[in-house]
């Protein structure tokens, strides 16, 4: 297990899952290291990547942070969150989430959410 916490943050996105964000305190930082590159979020800021690694097993990008967020968005600074998809298993509480549709957002979609929620093809101009 890489992380569990009881003090999560939802974020929530335009037309998408809400977005997870755990403090780095609960997250074994251990099975994490910085992956090249990053993306920018006009909202949020610019998102640094992290591979999670398990022995020989390697997941690149699973997981993304912002270091430096926009001051509307302080309150996630160095919080890490997970991609669904790209990790055996994510859960709130005893749920397991699903990845968000198209690989791209970092959504969690369990239960409660409905749709439709953005990421399939076709769905970049909502």
């Amino acid at each position: 297990m890489i992380a569990e916490s009881d003090r999560a943050v939802r974020i929530l996105e335009t037309a998408g899952a809400p977005t997870i964000y755990l403090p780095p305190e609960d997250v074994r930082m251990d099975f994490l290291r910085l992956a090249k590159g990053n993306t920018f979020c006009e909202w949020k800021g610019s998102a640094s990547y992290l591979d999670a690694i398990a022995g020989e097993k390697v997941r690149p990008r699973a997981a993304w942070t912002y270091r430096d967020p926009k001051p509307a968005f302080a309150e996630i600074r160095g919080w890490i969150s997970f991609y669904p998809g790209r990790v055996d298993g994510a859960y709130l509480g005893d749920e397991r989430a699903e990845a968000q549709p198209g690989g791209f957002y970092g959504g969690w979609v369990t239960a409660e959410i409905q749709g439709p929620i953005k990421g399939e093809p076709g769905s970049e101009g909502w």
